[in-house]
Parts: C-alpha cells; structure tokens; sequence
C-alpha cells in the first residue's frame, strides 16, 4: 500500500530507541522526510544513520532534551514546514502511590505532557497555513486501564487523551488530523532492560518473567506477550498519511487486548 508519504516532513520525538525508532525508520521507508530526536548527539547520529542505512530515506537529527521549551523552539526553527508530529516522548518508572513525590507527578507531567502540547503549538500555525497536517500523540493502555504499580505514569496518559482529542475538536472542518495511538505493552528498550533486570534478579529467563507478567500483571491481554516496536510503528504511519483523513480526535488501540472494551 502506497501511504502517499513522499514530500511530507515529519517530526518524531523521542525516536532513537524503541517505538519512536521503528516510527520514524517506518516513516522513512514509506517516503516521508523525518527528523529524529534524542537527548544526546552520539544517540541521534547512529539512529539517523541506521535509519539511512535500512530506508535509503531522507533523514535528519536533532539532539536536545524536547522536554524544555527551548529545545523544541530551536528544532521547529531549524526545520520549517514540519506536517507530521509524533509525540512519542515519555519516560515510566513503577514506583508505589506513597513513595511518589510531588516532585515526580510534576516530571512526568511535564516531560509527557507538555513537551507534546509545546511541539504541537509550535507546528499547528504553519499546519493551518498548508491545510494539512498529522498530530500523533503516543499515549497509552495505561491511560484507560491505570496500573496501580505507576500511577502518576498512568495520569500523564490519560492527559494526552484529553489534549489530542481536544485538539482535534478545535482545527475541525479542516485538512489537520489529531490523534492518540495506545500502546499495550511493548518491548521497547526501557521494558527489555527492565525485564532482563527482573530475570538476572530472580535467575529466570526473560520468557519466564513475560509469561508470569502477562498471568498475573495484565492477564486481559489477548495476545499474552509484549507487541513490538514495528507494530505499534505500522498503525502510526498509516494514521499520518493521507489515507487517513477521515481519523481524527480517536484513541487508537494497538494494545494487544488488554483493554477489556469492544470499544
């Protein structure tokens, strides 16, 4: 299926690791011209040049925290006519509801949250301009289903959901889409060290530690393991492309299941 992606510039937050990496490699192979981020230069120049190397795409990078509002001033600046955003930024930590400091809910509010409502600020005039453009946050299952073991994690999720489709009630009637994509659990980079940390701990293999999460800590999933990166990476693109015009203010679930919802 052609995405109809060639000419389209794309902004990925986040995208040097896991599910921003395969959003922003699956963007390139489908034609789009995507700017990768990441906090550290060494981290942007080797996903930039893997993503050349698998794509033969047109790619850039941008290596700056997009969490601070300079930042994501500075990469709006340097890359005008930006048309695709994936909000992908975010950080999780389990921690217990009485050990999580006020200090906590504020990070992750902030880096969650506000580094997508920034970049989506920034963008949305020269969308306007166009009358075209694609806005993506990637939220969560944890935003519907709030896991007890990282509530503050869960909060910044649901949050998201409230912006995008907020978002997306104000530029109706126009050539600008603003979605949510949920994610079920995925074997991102931050989740395969967590479990390969949790197998080293308990000398069980990583399978082990999968199927007893997927027993006892989201038994609702259908599929009963961690999704990939390039799954979660394949719906994205197809919601930033033209085919997808008529998606907008939706949660999209590529959860595996584990939301216990027909709906």
């Amino acid at each position: 299926m052609d995405l109809q992606l060639n000419g389209k510039l794309a902004l990925v937050s986040g995208s040097t690791a896991g599910i921003g990496y395969a959003i922003a490699s699956t963007l390139a192979q489908e034609g789009a011209s995507v700017i990768v981020s990441g906090r550290t230069q060494a981290g942007v120049d080797d996903a930039v040049q893997r993503i050349r190397d698998e794509t033969r795409g047109t790619v850039h990078g941008y290596a700056g925290d997009l969490s601070q509002a300079d930042a994501a001033k500075e990469v709006v600046r340097r890359y005008p006519g930006i048309s695709i955003l994936v909000n992908n930024l975010g950080i999780f930590e389990p921690k217990a509801f009485e050990d999580i400091p006020d200090e906590d809910w504020l990070r992750f509010f902030d880096v969650n949250v506000l580094s997508g409502v920034r970049l989506a600020r920034l963008v949305l005039p020269e969308m306007k301009r166009a009358n075209w453009g694609r806005i993506i946050f990637i939220s969560s299952e944890s935003a519907v289903q709030i896991p007890t073991e990282m509530i503050h994690y869960g909060m910044s999720k649901t949050a998201q959901l409230a912006v995008s489709r907020g978002l997306a009630e104000s530029v109706a009637g126009t050539g600008i889409t603003v979605n949510s994509v949920l994610p079920g659990p995925t074997k991102s980079r931050g989740v395969a060290d967590f479990v390969d940390d949790m197998a080293r701990a308990s000398d069980k293999s990583f399978e082990q530690i999968e199927a007893e999460f997927f027993d006892n800590v989201r038994p609702t999933s259908l599929i009963k393991r961690f999704g990939t990166p390039q799954e979660v990476a394949s719906l994205v693109a197809y919601v930033a492309s033209p085919l997808a015009s008529a998606t907008t203010g939706a949660a999209l679930r590529v959860d595996g299941g584990v939301v216990k919802s027909a709906f």
